[in-house]
């Protein structure tokens, strides 16, 4: 048996791969219209490069509400025809990815808009991925797997979390695997992206605190990444100040729409410095609640996340630090270790304030060393984290989480 010093060698060596890639690798970001008002800019733009035939990727729910009216009225003044495939639920399938694909070929759109959360925006990158790649969605997993670029792609996200707008992932679920699929290639990056609080102000507390918790794991995780750049390290220590300023004012008051701006700005801050740093174990453990219990990704992360960083402690005390000065907890005599501590101890009171616990009901003694053995293969394929854990460690930090 390999020891696992050894193996930790063999995963900080495959990191430095991965980070001197992240260096010399384009990663794109979309054209960026940002303000109240500026997804009706992006609709003016997709009609001015000259597309005819849209599909529009969104949820149901977005629908019957009317939060997609604006859209359709703007895309009918332009001359635009499009077409609404609505059948994306929360961790979209790979069944979901086929059936906008067929409403995309039968209509014959030139073009995807995706209008909506993470998962639409996921479901969205991946149908026009499939569109030009005669390939199924297993066989597009992994890194650079997606060799034609996808059709002009387009996102206006609803919430203000899994910064899926600028990213280079897309992650789909397969319910007969229990697994998820994540594709990450940068010409899954959309050309163009709106961030446009005013389509936020109407989002329930629930999911402006889990969309906001995911999109801080975003942040925090970027920051501490060994992967972590300059770069990465503004981007994130920004988003990290933003969210601790704005989240709690969008959960008293939604309808803030300054602040709705904000956390809007601060997921895609955050979405660019974990493009290039990487996520880590909070991700990893989160994607197989999802996998296991449908448990949504944003919630997963904020119940998570506090364990991961107990855990992951000792190898980033002065980055934690970091995080506690951004987010406005520092005091003049305070030492490293009492910020690093400080800043835990606020994201769990964070998730007391708003509603999510600390364990997770749904949590099965008996799914922990699947979902552990899942959860390190994910990380210790791509996530340069800052303390590397063996399987039995993984399944004991994941049982603190069980009721």
């Amino acid at each position: 048996m390999i020891p696992f010093s050894a193996k930790t060698a063999a995963y900080r060596t495959k990191m430095k791969v991965l980070k001197t890639t992240a260096k010399i690798l384009p990663f794109p970001k979309p054209t960026l219209f940002s303000g109240p008002g500026s997804s009706l800019e992006l609709c003016e733009a997709i009609a001015q490069v000259g597309t005819s035939r849209l599909l529009i990727v969104t949820d149901a729910m977005l629908v019957k509400i009317g939060l997609l009216d604006g859209i359709q009225g703007k895309l009918a003044e332009l001359g635009v025809d499009f077409f609404i495939y609505d059948g994306v639920q929360p961790d979209p399938t790979v069944a979901q990815i086929e059936a906008g694909l067929e409403m995309l070929k039968m209509n014959g759109c030139e073009a995807v808009l995706a209008f909506g959360g993470g998962s639409s925006i996921d479901a969205g990158k991946v149908i026009a991925a499939r569109a030009t790649n005669d390939k199924p969605v297993r066989k597009m997993e992994g890194l650079f797997r997606i060799f034609h670029a996808p059709l002009p792609l387009y996102a206006i996200p609803t919430t203000a979390g899994t910064g899926s707008e600028v990213t280079v992932a897309a992650v789909v679920s397969d319910p007969e695997r229990q697994s998820k699929a994540a594709l990450m290639d940068p010409k899954l990056v959309p050309a163009m992206a709106a961030l446009d609080g005013s389509l936020m102000t109407g989002l329930p507390p629930a999911i402006t605190a889990a969309t906001g918790m995911d999109a801080l794991t975003h942040a925090v995780e970027a920051y501490l990444s060994v992967n972590a750049l300059p770069d990465t390290d503004s981007y994130a220590l920004a988003a990290t100040g933003l969210i601790m300023k704005y989240l709690p004012v969008v959960m008293e008051d939604g309808q803030n729409l300054e602040a709705r701006q904000h956390m809007a700005m601060a997921s895609y801050y955050a979405a660019v410095a974990f493009t290039r740093a990487g996520v880590g174990y909070v991700h990893a453990i989160a994607h197989n609640f999802g996998a296991y219990y449908h448990t949504p990704h944003g919630r997963a992360n904020a119940i998570v996340m506090p364990y991961v960083l107990d855990y992951s402690k000792p190898e980033c005390i002065g980055r934690l630090a970091r995080l506690a000065e951004a987010s406005g907890l520092a005091q003049e005599a305070d030492t490293e270790a009492v910020l690093a501590d400080k800043f835990i101890a606020h994201i769990r009171s964070l998730n007391e304030r708003f509603g999510i616990p600390q364990k997770l009901d749904d949590l099965r003694a008996e799914d922990i060393p699947a979902i552990a053995r899942a959860a390190l293969k994910e990380a210790h394929s791509t996530y340069a984290v800052p303390r590397y854990m063996d399987r039995p460690t993984c399944e004991a930090l994941i049982r603190q989480i069980m009721v």
